[in-house]
């Protein structure tokens, strides 16, 4: 199956997929989605990329899929198609997401204060103080992995060419100097709130990080964390 979509392990208990290149406001976008089996064997699908046969049939594989979950309202392009092949998953919904997908049917408010189904596993922090938007970062605590969106990319020196790549340099999502793009730096107005729970994140100490857009940390996770979030905790 030429171009299929294929998982591949990550860490213990976590596989990973990378998804279709997209375009947002002309950059070329690399999409990720994360798997992590629970510790009561069902799954918890994080971010969703394009469904293909090749990788529901290897997701069904590992496990029954219970959860899907879009950390922020801009990741949300094929979660129907998820829900449609895994209908019997809980579909949660970040702040906002309702409003923009009013045809999607929610089974949840994604929310860091509710005692959610992967809490045993998996602890969920809500990045809060940015007014477009709330991103939700996981920590799944047996392979010591966070997982983040939009608030961390590192993309490579040589993933955007030519203007794009002078931009994308300036807006500091290109290694080494990566992290979130100027644009939610700048509307991080409560910062406070916003730090606290990089603090959190630290705290865990991870070994590993999964990104969305850009190139995982294997190794170093504490400290790959700390410097993308560097605008931040000064």
């Amino acid at each position: 199956m030429a171009g299929a979509t294929s998982l591949h392990g990550f860490a213990d208990e976590i596989w990973i997929a990378e998804g279709p290149v997209v375009s947002f406001f002309a950059f070329p976008y690399p999409t990720r989605m994360a798997v992590i089996r629970l510790g009561d064997g069902t799954l918890f699908v994080w971010s969703p990329v394009a469904l293909d046969d090749r990788l529901r049939a290897e997701v069904g594989a590992l496990g029954r899929v219970a959860h899907l979950v879009s950390p922020n309202w801009l990741h949300h392009l094929w979660l129907a198609d998820w829900k449609k092949a895994f209908p019997d998953a809980r579909l949660y919904a970040p702040p906002g997401l309702k409003r923009r997908r009013r045809h999607l049917k929610f089974d949840a408010a994604l929310d860091d204060a509710a005692d959610n189904p992967w809490s045993g596993d998996i602890d969920t922090v809500a990045v809060r103080g940015n007014i477009l938007m709330t991103e939700f970062a996981f920590l799944h605590r047996k392979s010591r992995t966070a997982v983040f969106a939009d608030l961390l990319q590192n993309f490579g020196p040589d993933w955007f060419r030519g203007w794009r790549g002078v931009l994308a340099r300036f807006d500091g999502i290109v290694s080494p100097n990566y992290g979130a793009p100027r644009e939610l730096r700048w509307t991080t107005w409560r910062r406070a709130k916003a730090q606290a729970t990089i603090e959190t994140v630290l705290r865990f100490a991870p070994e590993r990080v999964v990104v969305a857009h850009g190139d995982n940390a294997s190794l170093h996770g504490t400290q790959f964390v700390r410097r993308g979030f560097r605008w931040l905790l000064g």
